[in-house]
């Protein structure tokens, strides 16, 4: 396609960097040279490496580890060395609030400082969640759990609203490392496609980071039909955006009871103050009752309780009320086995779905958000947007994203909770990549996931060998080396160094979805990740100078 052509269609099929892309690294480089520099650490111009920051998933651990671990890449001269910054889930909440503000890396202690305040601060309004939910319902054709998930619950960590959207600050951070969120396409996640899973979101352009096919970020979720745009929609903001990188629960059945819990006490809390937004009184009064009967008999199914003293109350509230085309509610109770969790859930999915379409159909004033929700926690619809690839001609693109009207994204965690695939795009020529893991359980389970899956799609990535030892008791510093491939630094959250005999106690401390962590909290989470960093600075530049020379003789 000519340069105009694909300005006008805003899709791109190619392996090559956005042209932005490019100029940004170009100027980066020279940054890079010159940090390397003042470490003493010799290197040619025309042979900078480049160098990867990533982080992993893990709630507001991961975005506090993150911060933690930034602050002392800064104090130890190394942040300045990093081309690219990519995260998944929680270390993309940091990434946020961090790109808020205009060249951050050249002010790291006030931003570390301001976002301290703020996340150990009160939380959102309900009101303002409210308003913030209703706008994302209102304003675009699609709603999902996404955006229910992003005002109930990613709001609840971070303290804000962020209305922010990446290509208003795409050219405000000339000072900083290139930003880089991850999620995944869950269809090709279902299908055992890895190839095709892996999605990137940059300032200039989002898309298939393996397949090669993007689109402008800012028209990411628009509708587009042959390359063109069909219907805008508006664009992607940082709240949503954190919200779509954050999902990693989305396939539980424990975040199903978790989910409907935050949503019944958005309508306890929402009710008094919708009350101005109604004009029966008898009707609103009903439509509540029922709406909260069923989020408590989708509660007591998935808790393995009798249901039917809830599902009694939805029928004598609607009082014979019909669906749409006369239809009764259909499924009676006594064909709820709760033994098969599976005719439980099928049983409870179109029950919420019938309940709904009797109140859409019943209550015509009634504010519809409250029903689409219920209707969308029955559906379990995550994350989706419009195909922009729909109808498009081209042999290099899987046929069905090609033929697919929408496409469902959620956070990459659910697939490898560490952005490795958008860093191994082979265009990028990633020489190091400093890996934080913040995630709970097996502390090698990324690099080594990641070491298979590039196996298996023939990328090159190093051999990941792990003493069987050290799994209970990692250390704070790992290095991964192979032929051709990019030199891979692992450093695990909480290590026999940080943390000493107390590893567990730590782990105990701070769970992934627990309550928003205290100040001192934050404070200690933050000291204990920054050690990983500055206990290990002389090894990060020896790694870094092996790089160079590595580089030299290729």
């Amino acid at each position: 396609m000519s340069a105009s052509k694909l300005q006008e269609s805003e899709v791109r099929i190619a392996h090559s960097l956005h042209t932005k892309e490019e100029e940004f690294v170009v100027k980066r480089r020279q940054k890079v040279f010159q940090s390397l520099q003042k470490l003493k650490i010799h290197c040619s111009q025309d042979k900078v490496p480049h160098f990867a920051l990533l982080g992993s998933g893990g709630g507001q651990r991961a975005m506090v580890g993150l911060l933690g671990s930034l602050v002392q890449l800064d104090k130890a001269g190394l942040l300045d060395c990093i081309l690219y910054l990519s995260g998944v889930s929680g270390s993309t909440w940091c990434m946020a609030s961090l790109y808020q503000e205009p060249d951050w890396s050249t002010k790291l202690e006030t931003m570390k400082n301001k976002i301290i305040k703020r996340l150990s601060g009160p939380k959102v309004s309900w009101g303002d969640a409210f308003a913030k939910l209703k706008k994302y319902y209102y304003e675009k054709d699609i709603f999902s759990l996404t955006d229910v998930w992003a005002v109930l619950v990613v709001t609840e960590y971070v303290k804000e609203i962020d209305e922010n959207t990446l290509t208003e600050k795409q050219n405000q951070h000339s000072e900083d490392p290139f930003p880089i969120y991850t999620v995944i396409d869950k269809q090709y996640k279902q299908s055992k496609d890895e190839k095709d899973s892996w999605f990137e979101i940059s300032p200039h352009e989002a898309g298939y980071s393996l397949t090669g096919a993007f689109v402008g970020t800012s028209s990411f979720g628009s509708q587009f039909d042959k390359g063109s745009k069909k219907k805008p929609q508006p664009e992607t903001d940082m709240l949503y955006l954190q919200a779509l990188c954050g999902s990693a629960l989305a396939d539980g059945e424990e975040i199903k009871k978790f989910l409907w819990q935050k949503i019944k006490d958005f309508f306890k809390h929402l009710f008094p103050i919708m009350q101005s937004e109604m004009f029966d009184e008898m009707r609103k009064g009903k439509g509540y009752q029922v709406l909260m009967d069923l989020v408590d008999m989708n509660l007591a199914v998935l808790n393995g309780k009798e249901p039917s003293a809830f599902e009694q109350s939805i029928r004598t509230t609607l009082n014979g009320k019909t669906l749409g085309g006369g239809k009764k509610l259909i499924f009676p109770t006594e064909k709820l086995n709760l033994a098969d969790k599976q005719a439980a859930k099928l049983y409870m999915k179109q029950y919420t779905e019938d309940v709904c379409n009797n109140l859409s159909s019943w209550l015509s004033f009634w504010p519809f958000i409250w029903i689409k929700i219920c209707k969308c926690m029955a559906q379990w619809l995550w994350g989706r947007k419009y195909d922009f690839l729909h109808n498009m001609d081209d042999e290099t693109v899987p046929h069905t994203l090609l033929k697919s009207e929408k496409r469902d994204y959620e956070d990459a965690g659910l697939l490898l909770n560490s952005p490795y695939f958008s860093m191994l795009r082979e265009e990028r020529n990633i020489d190091l990549i400093i890996s934080l893991d913040f995630s709970e359980g097996d502390p090698f389970m990324t690099v080594r996931e990641a070491a298979d899956m590039c196996k298996k799609l023939k990328i090159p990535f190093p051999e990941v060998n792990i003493p069987s030892e050290d799994v209970e008791k990692p250390k704070d510093f790992y290095v991964f080396k192979g032929k051709n491939a990019p030199t891979v630094i692992h450093i695990p959250l909480f290590n026999v160094v940080n943390c000493g005999d107390n590893i567990e106690a730590w782990w105990n401390n701070y769970g992934t979805f627990q309550d928003s962590y205290s100040a001192e909290m934050i404070t200690d989470l933050m000291d204990v990740a920054g050690k990983n960093i500055s206990n290990n600075r002389e090894k990060l530049k020896e790694q870094i100078q092996a790089v160079i020379e590595q580089k030299l003789h290729k």
